[in-house]
């Protein structure tokens, strides 16, 4: 397993926990955060001021998304070598002549219309 595939499950993972956590989030009374704690006081599992926990786990997450996909980008750029393609370098490009030429093709015969029609 490669060490971008660990970090596109990983990514996958984080992506996965922060829907999760804006989704408990309320918004302005609402959403699913109310079901959880009864509304008004917003008690989840003994947890005082919940709202503060989500706010700060979206941030964390969300840093943490990024930092992740950053690091992808350094792990996909090092599996590809130096980048430059073999026919920029040009030392195995063989140039043949064909032994034979195509013969002449003649154009289609073209419809003519005059200026004066609109289609």
């Amino acid at each position: 397993m490669s060490t971008f595939s660990i970090f596109l499950i990983l990514i996958i993972i984080v992506c996965f926990l922060l829907v999760l956590v804006i989704m408990v989030q309320n918004p302005k009374g609402g959403g699913l955060s109310s079901s959880f704690g009864g509304g008004g006081n917003q008690v989840v599992g003994g947890v005082k001021k919940t709202g503060d926990f989500l706010d700060k786990s979206t941030w964390t997450l969300a840093g943490l998304l990024v930092v992740l996909i950053l690091a992808s980008n350094v792990a996909l750029k090092g599996n590809f070598g130096d980048g430059d393609s073999k026919l920029l370098q040009g030392d195995d490009i063989e140039t043949t002549v064909p032994e034979t030429l195509p013969e002449e093709v003649t154009p289609p015969a073209t419809n003519e219309t005059s200026p004066n029609d609109s289609l």
